[in-house]
């Protein structure tokens, strides 16, 4: 048998190369089999992430357009609205005076009618109330005097 001291950890030899052969051939496999489609996987991915990043960027956008033309078109409507608030108020302001108008003149006239149908009445009882009057004092004379005028 034979004795062979060694007092380093590593030898160089044959084994040597061989290890790092096939640590080389695991290598190239592992980068075909597994790092490859993974890397593509994550390089998919954030390609992904990124459209989905730049659309929600985009709906962003799109979002804050609508809502200033919201913005304007609810301004305008308003405006439209406080118009025809206005000329529906003046249009009712005029109806009103027409109304008032006609009403003024159905008072006069009915007042005019009111008064010369008073006035024909007064004339009516002042003629009645000469003639009983004059009724009424002979009545009251003979009364007093105790005899009859006529």
């Amino acid at each position: 048998m034979h004795i062979i001291s060694n007092i380093a950890l590593i030898t160089i030899n044959e084994t040597l190369i061989i290890q790092l052969l096939s640590f080389l051939i695991f290598l190239y496999i592992i980068n075909r089999i597994m790092f490859r489609p993974i890397v593509g996987v994550m390089t998919e991915r954030n390609r992904y992430i990124e459209t989905l990043k730049n659309d929600a960027t985009d709906a962003g956008k799109k979002l804050l357009d609508i809502t200033t033309q919201l913005e304007k078109q609810k301004i305008s409507v308003k405006n439209e609205a406080l118009i025809l608030k206005n000329e529906q108020k003046q249009f009712g302001e005029k109806q009103a005076q027409k109304i008032y108008a006609l009403a003024k003149k159905e008072i006069e006239t009915l007042r005019d009618e009111t008064a010369k149908e008073i006035d024909g009445q007064i004339m009516e009882a002042r003629k009645h109330l000469k003639e009983e009057a004059e009724v009424l004092s002979v009545y009251v004379m003979e009364k007093v005097i105790e005899r009859g005028l006529t």
